[in-house]
């Protein structure tokens, strides 16, 4: 696991990697960062398959489904004492919105976070992933690019969505929320704080 932010911050956040990158990539620390900045306690953790792959191994990335008892195992190893927030990055987002549920109903979590959520596979618009958020009950925030080719604005549109969830859309935004400053006039710092903020203020709604 990896750690920043304050140790004694009263939200922690658990926040797990996506298909193909690990938990130590430049967009996982970019995020772990920004949300460090805002006052949280931000923990990465790596699922079993992509550690394999730091000592040689190329493993591929196994379907999402499969990973939920390793995402409820960090939660257990990490054992917050304080409020707790999970999500991921787009694949490691998804398996958190697969178990969050039960984990709300526990009292173990008070909500979800996911960074660019894999609506569907790039080019594919009619593979959805979105059935189990269409009844979600775990207050989620999606921070999602506008151009993202997992889900953009214009086809979002169209899905079925939990009244928890939020989606922050972020201005030209990619499957990393980076956006083409010459085009949007954003930065993907601008972005990164933006989507933090927006964090900060769903969890200070939750505590309140």
């Amino acid at each position: 696991m990896l750690f920043d932010g304050p140790e004694d911050a009263a939200v922690t956040i658990l926040l797990a990697h996506g298909a193909g990158a690990p938990m130590d990539s430049a967009s996982m620390t970019a995020c772990a960062k920004a949300l460090a900045a805002e006052g949280f306690r931000v923990v990465r953790f790596e699922f079993d398959y992509m550690a394999a792959r730091r000592s040689g191994g190329r493993k591929p990335s196994p379907r999402a489904e499969t990973l939920n008892p390793e995402f409820k195992a960090a939660v257990e190893t990490l054992g917050a004492t304080g409020a707790l927030l999970i999500g991921g990055k787009s694949m490691g987002g998804r398996v958190a919105s697969m178990i969050a549920d039960e984990l709300y109903a526990q009292g173990k979590i008070i909500g979800l976070l996911c960074l660019g959520y894999p609506f569907h596979p790039p080019g594919k618009p009619g593979q959805l992933r979105t059935k189990h958020l269409e009844d979600l009950k775990t207050p989620t925030l999606i921070c999602q690019g506008t151009r993202d080719e997992f889900g953009t604005r214009e086809e979002a549109l169209g899905y079925q969505l939990s009244d928890a969830i939020e989606v922050l859309w972020l201005e030209d935004g990619d499957h990393d929320l980076k956006p083409r400053k010459t085009i949007s006039g954003y930065s993907a710092a601008d972005h990164l704080k933006t989507m933090a903020q927006a964090v900060a203020r769903r969890v200070g709604g939750l505590l309140e």
